[in-house]
């Protein structure tokens, strides 16, 4: 089972990769986008946090998406020390992009497939990641 399931998901993600060659952002810039995007104001230390990445690597990729136009940084209205950072219209707009032909990919993958055998595939994988969820936090 590990093959099979290290196998896919490295398939799925060097696609993500080759898809992501169409834009001008990195892997570890999506990763950090979607961040931006899944929680609003999200401060760079955080990020860092979740990416497992130097807090120094992680405001030279914020400030590289910044020049890219995807998100903002704003300094905290309550602590001015503090800065959050928001993603823009283009930036969700990459992500949906993206995101939308990942799916296509998947489509793809999965077209021969019965429904009854991918919904029994979405449940375990549901599953799975809710039992690694409740593991890893």
């Amino acid at each position: 089972m590990e093959f099979y399931l290290r196998y896919v998901a490295g398939g799925v993600k060097d696609k993500g990769r080759e898809i992501l060659e169409n834009y001008e952002i990195t892997p570890p810039q999506f990763v950090a986008l979607q961040w931006v995007s899944d929680e609003m104001g999200i401060t760079i230390g955080t990020i860092s946090s979740k990416m497992h990445l130097a807090h120094s690597t992680t405001t030279d990729m914020i400030d590289r998406l910044e020049k890219l136009g995807v998100v903002e940084r704003k300094k905290d209205e309550t602590d001015r020390r503090v800065v959050r950072v928001y993603i823009l219209p283009e930036g969700e707009k990459v992500i949906r992009e993206v995101i939308d032909k990942r799916r296509a990919y998947l489509k793809d993958l999965f077209h021969e497939v019965d429904e009854e055998e991918l919904q029994e595939f979405r449940t375990l994988m549901k599953h799975v990641y809710e039992k690694m969820s409740k593991l890893t936090n």
